[in-house]
């Protein structure tokens, strides 16, 4: 006897019906009313689980996710991320496809918030033999960098609106700046604070029963045991990667500034129910843990009217408590001033920890030079600098100390908008919403609407059309895609554009010295993008011998303007043939 498929047990078909692509259900279900029966809220649940990972707060998804599946439409919040799927990929195309109108199409993009993070990251992550990799990983990753950027500067114009915000959670802030495709976002920081507090209790089970200092031991000597609070040696003490609070929960390293170290304390104290806050001592966080009301640190009941006890702690360094007096002699020998020691010992704010953590990142970029002169692996001065500065100038803009430094704050945009014009072009929107309001009222506003609506129309201009088939073309040399070594300064280079002969102005030639060149200004220059970032303008007479390899800096920034590399020509194939048809 033939058994066919509507024939099988209803569990057995809705097993059946998961493995099936969610495209293909609706049309599975209208083959007969048994396959239509099948439980729908469940199956496009799994769907919406197993297809996408990330969700804009706007779904709550988690409340949705701990209701009856029967409570929520499944399959339409499935359909709605499906469309948004598509219209992400199609505005990326389009991205892709021309060199105008990026910030519009990627604002197009934006407007689906974090749902759009899963599409750019499944474009990110295309494989080596995609025809237009290297663009393909740029742009998914210039846009992803926007979402999270801006779910990151939201936290902290709360902060500076007066909302109160977990600390983790503003710290975790200047992660998003240089999270690319790693885990690390606001809430995988908290699921991983989550995480250790809940291995803490599993091997101290009675700990949320044990005294306060107890508690507090419990937990400084588990994540200095763990390797989540500290650094390595004093050699690595600036290295980039410990202001960052993500890196250090991720890391299998030691790798946490005091501050950083406080605030992952303070934040798994409290997920085990004890009071612990960064206080703003002078050149090295520690942590002051109040005990509950009615208790000492040692958790025996105080009488009525007694004051509140609190207590020291240094997770960085160790997992026992730190005498007061022991605080307050240093204070003393720094020349501070009995009268002004309580303010050092106390409890400091959430914003003056993000300002601390700010110029403590500048700081670490500051002495890079020495990290890369100590010859220490790639690894130790991640991540991205670039990304790393531009994170801490938001935050000094955003988070001023008092009214006075707001008004002040346009020292910082200088830098910010150099970083948009010559890296995050895409984040135009982010000042337009961000930034333009701190300066409400100013003359500084309206300098900055202008130079914003400067950037829209530039963006928007297309580009003068350089063929070769014109006569005086015929000398240049070098196609655009050409990598090359500078026959003086020796840095690797990939040629972005060219012009006949050097258009700089008298200004910039004298500057240079073009004259003195052997062939002066009446040859060939070129557009070139550098290994360091930077885009220079060099003389044909010094493009040297292409190098035996692309250096991964260089291959990763290619995809501004190249879809890939090309091993039989050891070319880049270029993706602005709009502006050079011809190469």
């Amino acid at each position: 006897m033939t058994t066919v498929l509507s024939d099988l047990p209803i569990e057995v078909l809705f097993q059946i019906f998961l493995c099936v692509p969610p495209a293909s259900i609706p049309a599975l279900q209208q083959v007969c009313r048994k396959f239509n029966d099948l439980s729908q809220p469940l199956l496009w649940r799994h769907h919406c689980q197993t297809q996408f990972k990330y969700w804009d707060p706007k779904h709550d998804i988690k409340a949705k996710y701990a209701q009856s599946a029967a409570k929520v439409d499944w399959k339409q919040l499935f359909q709605t991320r499906h469309l948004a799927d598509r219209a992400i990929s199609h505005e990326l195309e389009n991205i892709l496809s021309s060199q105008t109108g990026r910030i519009e199409l990627s604002e197009r993009i934006l407007v689906h918030g974090y749902d759009a993070k899963d599409t750019l990251l499944r474009h990110l992550n295309v494989g080596d033999d995609a025809e237009d990799v290297l663009a393909r990983r740029y742009y998914s990753n210039a846009v992803l960098g926007e979402v999270h950027r801006i779910r990151a500067i939201e936290e902290w114009v709360k902060l500076g609106d007066g909302q109160s915000i977990p600390l983790e959670k503003a710290l975790a802030a200047f992660d998003q700046f240089v999270l690319h495709d790693r885990e690390g976002d606001l809430e995988e920081v908290s699921a991983r604070l989550d995480h250790v507090a809940g291995s803490i209790s599993l091997q101290n089970p009675g700990i949320r029963e044990a005294s306060p200092q107890r508690k507090a031991e419990l937990i400084a000597g588990y994540l200095l045991s763990q390797n989540l609070t500290g650094v390595e040696d004093d050699s690595q003490y600036h290295n980039l990667q410990n202001s960052f609070i993500g890196f250090a929960l991720q890391s299998n390293e030691r790798a946490a500034l005091p501050l950083i170290s406080v605030a992952i304390f303070c934040a798994v104290s409290k997920r085990l129910d004890l009071l612990a806050e960064p206080c703003g001592f002078p050149f090295h966080i520690y942590a002051v843990v109040t005990a509950p009301e009615g208790q000492d640190v040692d958790g025996r009941a105080l009488r009525d009217g007694t004051e509140i006890q609190r207590f020291y702690m240094d997770p960085f360094r160790s997992e026992k408590m730190v005498p007061r007096s022991d605080l307050e002699s240093q204070l003393k020998a720094m020349g501070i001033a009995s009268i002004e020691h309580d303010a050092h010992l106390s409890v400091a704010s959430t914003a003056d920890m993000a300002r601390r953590t700010a110029r403590n990142i500048i700081t670490a970029i500051q002495n890079s030079r020495h990290i890369h002169d100590l010859n220490l692996p790639v690894e130790t001065v991640s991540p991205d600098s670039d990304g790393a500065l531009y994170s801490a100038l938001w935050a000094l803009l955003l988070l001023p100390e008092n009214s006075a430094a707001r008004s002040a704050g346009a020292r910082y945009l200088p830098y910010i908008l150099d970083h948009v014009e010559k890296q995050f072009l895409v984040d135009v929107s982010l000042i337009e919403r961000f930034a333009v309001p701190v300066f409400e009222g100013s003359d500084q506003q309206e300098k900055l609407r202008r130079t914003i609506r400067a950037m829209r129309r530039g963006d928007w201009m297309p580009k003068t059309v350089k063929p070769r088939d014109r006569e005086a073309a015929q000398t240049v040399l070098y196609k655009v895609g050409h990598v090359f070594r500078h026959k003086r300064y020796n840095y690797q280079g990939i040629i972005t554009g060219w012009d006949v002969e050097c258009a700089a102005g008298e200004t910039w030639m004298s500057q240079m010295g073009v004259d003195r060149l052997s062939r002066g200004r009446h040859q060939s220059f070129y557009h070139v993008l550098v290994e360091d970032k930077s885009v220079r303008y060099v003389a044909e007479e010094n493009i040297g011998d292409a190098p035996m390899l692309v250096g991964p800096s260089l291959m990763s920034l290619a995809g501004r303007h190249f879809k890939r590399w090309d091993k039989n020509s050891k070319m880049f194939v270029s993706n602005i043939r709009d502006e050079y048809p011809d190469d």
